[in-house]
């Protein structure tokens, strides 16, 4: 593997163009998971439209008719399922529940996206339902932040975040390492996504976002023992968001965080508030 991983940097060193090329593909092309039992017996259960979006079919999703509405946004590689068990003690809660799966995921169209196509996406939502109330996972709170941060004068009323990370630029690194390509390719991949994007990839971080955003309260919910994105990122979000207060739990995990009925509790009594 390390062999591999060398051939792959030496590689790059002399292809750059070919090996931005695949890591770029690797930064905006998901892969689409097998669904389990339970999240195919949940959206089974929904009400289910397609909204028309940019090039995309998206996959829309309601349960319940309760009085408060919310707005579920999964992370990347996921889809609505992830949200079963949550969706289940929300409609209990007397909420309408709206999820979608995004841009290349779920059951939504295949195709290139990225996370400004996903971010313009929870915007149109946010929007079309009239949401105040917002839960997301992972890479969601990444798009949903950016596209709240853009947009100041929407103001939601609670949102709950379960884990999120804080800097773009990590995302790319780490896109960059499992590749394996060479730290002069990582700069020209990252000089493309700020061409193609009209960014400035630095300053691409959820925190600042998060801070200029109309969000009135906020909870993170982070393991500490997260092996998949560090409670550090969540960390680093709340020291600089103002209106929002993390707190680290146990025994769950980057996954099963989403399953563990003391950890949604916590999250419906927060969105109860």
């Amino acid at each position: 593997m390390i062999l591999k991983k060398n051939l792959i940097h030496f590689l790059s060193s002399i292809f750059p163009n070919l090996f931005v090329s695949i890591a770029y593909k690797q930064l905006t092309t998901p892969l689409v998971h097998k669904y389990r039992a339970h999240e195919i017996k949940s959206l089974a259960k929904s009400k289910q439209k397609d909204f028309a979006f940019e090039k995309f079919t998206i996959k829309t999703y309601q349960w319940g008719s309760g009085s408060k509405s919310v707005l579920l946004i999964h992370g990347w590689e996921g889809q609505a399922g992830n949200f079963a068990d949550l969706i289940e003690v929300l409609v209990e809660n007397n909420f309408t529940v709206y999820a979608f799966d995004g841009p290349g995921h779920g059951a939504s169209s295949l195709g290139e996206t990225s996370l400004f196509k996903f971010s313009d996406l929870v915007g149109a939502l946010i929007k079309k339902h009239n949401i105040n109330n917002l839960v997301s996972h992972s890479f969601g709170g990444v798009a949903t932040s950016v596209f709240l941060g853009n947009n100041p004068q929407i103001t939601i009323d609670r949102y709950v975040l379960f884990t999120t990370p804080n800097k773009f630029e990590d995302r790319i690194q780490f896109v960059a390492d499992r590749v394996g390509i060479s730290k002069k390719v990582t700069t020209r991949l990252i000089n493309k996504i700020e061409k193609e994007e009209g960014i400035e990839v630095s300053k691409m971080n959820v925190a600042e976002y998060a801070q200029k955003s109309g969000v009135k309260k906020a909870l993170i919910l982070h393991d500490t023992n997260d092996r998949v994105l560090s409670v550090n990122q969540s960390k680093q979000v709340s020291e600089f968001w103002e209106n929002s207060t993390l707190e680290e739990v146990t025994g769950t995990g980057h996954y099963r965080i989403l399953r563990t009925k003391s950890i949604l509790n916590r999250a419906v009594e927060f969105l109860n508030a």
